[in-house]
């Protein structure tokens, strides 16, 4: 059976910004990220990101840009012997309504229908409470991290108070081959 992990990009791969990550040059690995994700890759998971893109919409790049941008992650992945098997990304703006923005889950469904796999084995990484939020509405494990621009205050969410929560990714990676 095919492992998957489902990761957000900014603030869990790479750190975020309030500007936006506009250009490669604006993209930088949070340390330790990346080689957690080929330790990943080496332990048998499919590493899958989902990650909302609305400087799209609000014209702060194109998708010509986004991809660049993932072209450098892919490659400096690649220099510590990782790899990400599919980025899907929302490019809308909130205001759109649309169904893959998350907190909607649509880029787990997408994610579900292409790979078929069972969205209740996964665990989903983020940062925000909107991942939380689209992993539980599509039957996800949540996991948090805390390298987000703004450090979720879990006494001040209820729905939360359930959800573990790791200083990085590296941690998430160290306690997922623990459990098996």
């Amino acid at each position: 059976m095919k492992k998957f992990i489902i990761l957000d990009r900014d603030g869990v791969i790479n750190y975020d910004s309030v500007e936006y990550i506009k250009s490669p040059d604006e993209w930088h690995a949070i340390p330790g990220s990346l080689e957690a994700i080929a330790q990943l890759n080496r332990a048998g998971y499919y590493v899958m990101v989902v990650t909302n893109q609305s400087g799209i919409a609000r014209r702060y790049y194109d998708i010509g840009m986004l991809d660049l941008i993932h072209e450098k992650m892919f490659a400096e992945l690649a220099a510590v012997g990782g790899h990400i098997e599919e980025v899907f990304f929302c490019p809308h703006h909130p205001a759109e309504n649309c169904r893959c923005r998350k907190p909607k889950p649509g880029l787990l469904y997408d994610i579900q229908k292409k790979y078929a796999v069972n969205l209740a084995d996964v665990f989903l990484v983020g940062d925000k409470l909107s991942d939380v939020q689209a992993a539980r509405t599509a039957g996800c494990k949540p996991l948090l991290v805390e390298t987000g621009l703004k450090k979720l205050d879990i006494t001040n969410h209820r729905e939360l108070a359930d959800v573990p929560c790791f200083a990085n990714l590296a941690a998430v990676v160290e306690y997922l081959l623990t459990l098996h």
